[in-house]
């Protein structure tokens, strides 16, 4: 019988007590399923006496993660302490250099390091998985790097990040402003302790630069992923594209094309009949496209201690079961730079706009937008607001984000806006 595969987990928040409680309460199915018992010998958090409901006694406690990376009865290092850089960083290359493989859900230490940690990794033979490093629960990793193996990837994109999901519905459902949406996420502890992480999409980045990299061969290329936040959304916005047919949401997408590899994430409206257009609350979905597969949807939860924990577990049963693949799936040496490229296919766009209440206040936009090169799909007109202006609501048809660029640059010239226009970019999908 195979002797027993020993973790050795660092980090003992949400995630890593719900790994605990996972291994204690299925041991047995983790046996029949992995080939071997799959044991804790040692653990490590900053505050040995917080009430964690598990009993983590029956494990060695060290209150240095350094100690549990190097330890000789640790075979795999589960590193769940988080954080780009640091000890999360240096405990890792430690465990690599042990002899040990690790296993991690750091999507933002991947985004920053993954490269770097990727060639020690290989160049050791020894792996690194991050299941849980994207999208929480869904199998989004093994998808990409195993079933989707004989795909060329054309384009990657979805809902990454579940607490700006649940403000854009929660405003939507309840028709609240952002400010009381952001104020009652907070209370309700789904925001990150620098809450622009999620609000900033800047959490969302690090999982589509991960997920760009698997997806195009390419170097985990974070700084160059073009990010906006959702904080201008208003509720005007959200309930104007309803009216449209369209529902807003933080979307990462990625595709190589001619010029480079184009990877943004951005408040974008979508078909409200769309899969992600349907995607409420916290959840999150990932949808990729392949020359052979044709587009596949991934779908669940995004976050929380069950769904996050259930994909380090799976990451822990590979190792267990002898699966050994290349971090990014193909060897790190073998990725490529890719040549970054400023979002450029055209698409269609939503502006809002707050016009002064006076006769020709609408050509002068009509002009600008025709100078642009900019071709109106439909406007509509709402009632006033105040008497001193009125909300002007325009789809474009499909036109470059240069060309709506130059128009947002030029309407305020034009002395009829009461305020500064706001654009979206209307996704197909």
């Amino acid at each position: 019988m195979s002797s027993p595969l020993r973790l050795g987990i660092a980090g003992l928040g949400t995630v890593g007590i719900g790994v605990v409680k996972i291994v204690q309460k299925r041991a047995e199915l983790l046996n029949v399923r992995s080939g071997r018992e799959v044991a804790i010998t040692a653990v490590s958090a900053r505050d040995r006496m917080k009430n964690r409901d598990a009993d983590l006694s029956g494990y060695r406690w060290e209150t240095d993660p350094m100690a549990v990376a190097t330890a000789d009865d640790v075979d795999l290092y589960v590193e769940l302490v988080g954080g780009d850089s640091g000890i999360a960083k240096d405990s890792i290359e430690a465990a690599l250099r042990s002899g040990k493989d690790v296993v991690t859900a750091n999507k933002a230490l991947l985004a920053k390091h993954g490269q770097e940690l990727a060639e020690l990794a290989e160049s050791l033979g020894r792996v690194i998985r991050f299941e849980a490093a994207v999208a929480g629960g869904i199998p989004v990793i093994k998808t990409m790097t195993e079933s989707l193996a004989g795909n060329e990837v054309q384009r990657v994109m979805g809902v990454m990040n579940g607490t700006c999901n649940y403000i854009l519905t929660r405003m939507e459902s309840a028709g609240l402003p952002y400010e009381t949406v952001f104020e009652e996420a907070r209370q309700l502890g789904y925001l990150e302790a620098d809450p622009t992480l999620d609000v900033g999409g800047i959490d969302a980045g690090h999982k589509l630069a991960i997920l760009s990299s698997i997806a195009f061969g390419t170097q985990v290329d974070f700084d160059n992923v073009e990010i906006e936040g959702i904080e201008r959304v208003s509720i005007d916005d959200i309930n104007r594209a309803a009216d449209m047919g369209y529902r807003i949401k933080l979307l990462g997408v990625a595709q190589m094309t001619a010029r480079g590899l184009e990877q943004r994430m951005s408040p974008c409206l979508v078909p409200a009949d769309s899969p992600l257009g349907q995607l409420n609350g916290g959840t999150n979905m990932v949808i990729v496209e392949g020359d052979a597969v044709g587009q596949i949807v991934l779908r669940g939860a995004g976050a929380g201690e069950g769904p996050t924990a259930s994909a380090v577990m799976s990451d822990i049963v590979e190792v267990a079961r002898g699966v050994r693949l290349s971090v990014f799936g193909q060897p790190a040496t073998s990725l490529t730079a890719a040549q970054p490229a400023r979002t450029a296919v055209p698409a269609a766009y939503y502006m809002r706009l707050e016009l002064q209440d006076k006769p020709g206040a609408l050509a002068k936009v009509a002009t600008v937008l025709g100078d642009a090169g900019i071709s109106i799909d439909r406007m509509r007109q709402y009632g006033h607001t105040n008497k001193a202006s009125v909300p002007v609501l325009v789809v474009t048809h499909k036109t470059t984000p240069d060309a709506i660029d130059h128009a947002i640059e030029v309407l305020p010239r034009t002395g009829v806006l009461v305020s500064d226009p706001v654009e979206l970019r209307i996704e197909d999908v």
